[in-house]
């Protein structure tokens, strides 16, 4: 009897106690908080845009009271997901232009770019996606049907990559370019001794130099556009893989004024005119934005051979790609940066160019801690390279392009090299973390067509039979990591966002199914069914 007495003044006072009222409660779901211990949770609290508590339903429900709770019926919920390299204001740029992704040939290139133009007529014709690998000829296309159909109109065509530029004889006669001249870092492809309308890496950059910019309208429209793309997939923040000091400005001002609400990690495009504005200034952060990282271009991509090779291509004698930065110029830009707070952020396709990239890192890393500087793609390394990634730099890299390349990557760089290609458990296991992206618009924008690439290694046809190079898939768990608090961790934004737990934003996906046990063929079907950034509902 004496234990009576204070047992019902516990429940009296517990009856008794007044709930905190909070923005929003979510209750019987099935979450994946990929905290410490990739834990999971039924319900959660979110107040002020933070989760304020995490625990079973009733927990929840007897602590917190809402105006706005969310049943979940079960459904799976995880962090919001994070795009570790993509190019999102590329992506919104692309709807306003000549969508070629998919075509089979060259002349559904020319149909399509046809019909466009004759629908919505433009005085410098812009197209985006061709990609000569997936024709039955899979050779590079000539500007002569281009120069028959548009003699009095620019036209540029760029490869799925971004590292090839088709263009008509018009756009090369306002560019300047003719069989004599010369651009280091890149090619520009002649035939017989006459030009093809082919510029490979910085050669391109001349006939970006003429072409008309787009007004604040069409800018301001590119990034709406390219949120709601992302937005509708459940990602939550992206980082932009390089981007002019004008845009981030333009972010910032729509992100400021309500108008943009996905976070942005941006890197700065390496021009020397943003390396000397940024580089005298402290990194830039708002909730929304965060400014402290340079993107560098190694070398080129390896679908169009400009990727930097140590010995030749397989498919062809006596070529090696290039650098389109050289190799001073790199060793500089990384004593610059490693003298501030920035991270770099470079871009290496092939075994050159990332042997190049690794020993600058580490030399220009010296005896300083924790910089986390990446190699963005980190695609076809050398054996005795990959103990490189054991000293603090982490590979950011997009599982999509191991199954978009694997059709004829051997033929381009040969068995052996291809064993040390879109190695991402290797890459693991030296880093002790992966960031995960898809660089899009080169690939699709689909978080579930990462998923599925990084653990099946498979298309969307379930070939091979047994998978890319089983050797280098990645686990479940794993893959969710690099999506959530190992590309936040890579953005020096662990302790904000990544994980659901007490303090950091209440940024988080809802799924039509559960992509952590479904059979792995049908998480490409699945949807965010819901997308919530700092606790609001944005999709």
């Amino acid at each position: 009897m004496k234990y009576i007495l204070p047992l019902f003044l516990l429940l009296v006072m517990a009856c008794g106690q007044k709930k905190e009222n909070v923005d929003l409660i979510v209750i019987n779901s099935n979450t994946y908080t990929v905290d410490g211990d990739f834990s999971k949770a039924e319900a959660f609290a979110v107040n002020d845009g933070k989760f304020l508590a995490i625990g079973t339903s009733d927990e929840i429900q007897a602590k917190y009271i809402s105006d706005t709770i969310m049943d979940a019926q079960g459904k799976t919920i995880t962090p919001g997901l994070i795009d570790a390299h993509c190019h999102f204001y590329g992506l919104g740029q692309k709807q306003q232009v000549v969508d070629l992704m998919g075509t089979k040939g060259y002349d559904e290139v020319l149909e399509k770019v046809k019909a466009f133009q004759e629908r919505d007529p433009m005085d410098f014709i812009l197209g985006d996606g061709w990609d000569q690998n997936d024709w039955e000829v899979k050779e590079f296309p000539t500007k002569d049907k281009l120069d028959a159909l548009f003699p009095d109109t620019p036209v540029a065509l760029i490869r799925i990559d971004g590292h090839a530029l088709l263009v008509n004889q018009k756009a090369l006669d306002m560019a300047g370019i003719d069989t004599d001249t010369k651009v280091d870092g890149g090619e520009i492809v002649k035939k017989d001794g006459k030009l093809t309308g082919v510029l490979i890496d910085n050669p391109m950059d001349m006939v970006y130099a003429v072409i008309p910019p787009m007004d604040r309208e069409a800018q301001i429209q590119a990034l709406k556009d390219a949120e709601s793309i992302c937005l509708d997939y459940g990602l939550t923040t992206v980082n932009d893989a390089g981007l002019a000091r004008s845009t981030i400005a333009l972010i910032d001002s729509l992100q400021q004024t309500g108008d943009l609400s996905i976070r942005i990690y941006a890197m700065i495009s390496a021009s020397q005119s943003n390396l000397d504005y940024y580089l005298k200034r402290k990194p830039f952060k708002t909730e929304h934005l965060n400014v402290r990282s340079f993107k560098v271009y190694a070398d080129g991509a390896l679908g169009s051979r400009g990727a930097a090779m140590r010995e030749p291509y397989s498919d062809k004698p006596g070529h090696y790609g290039a650098m389109v930065t050289p190799i001073a110029q790199i060793e500089r830009l990384a004593d610059s940066i490693a003298a501030t707070e920035y991270q770099m952020n470079t871009h290496a396709i092939g075994d050159s160019a990332n042997a190049v990239v690794l020993r600058t890192y580490k030399r220009a890393l010296e005896g300083k801690k924790d910089r986390r500087w990446k190699v963005e793609h980190a695609q076809i390394i050398s054996p005795a390279y990959f103990d490189y990634f054991k000293d603090g730099i982490i590979p950011s890299v997009q599982p999509t392009h191991a199954t978009s390349d694997m059709y004829w990557a051997g033929d381009r760089i040969g068995e052996e090299r291809e064993k040390g290609a879109y190695a991402y458990k290797a890459l693991l296991e030296k880093a002790g973390t992966i960031a995960l992206g898809t660089d899009f618009p080169v690939e699709k924008v689909s978080p579930f067509l990462t998923f599925y690439a990084a653990v099946a290694r498979k298309d969307l046809e379930g070939y091979p039979e047994k998978g890319y190079q089983m050797k280098d898939a990645l686990t479940r768990e794993e893959t969710l990591k690099g999506m959530t608090i190992w590309a936040a961790y890579s953005n020096f934004e662990e302790d904000e966002k990544g994980s659901i737990e007490v303090g950091k934003f209440a940024d988080f996906t809802v799924y039509s199914d559960n992509l952590m046990e479904v059979s792995i063929e049908n998480v490409p079907k699945i949807m965010a069914e819901q997308t919530y950034i700092a606790g609001k509902r944005v999709h």
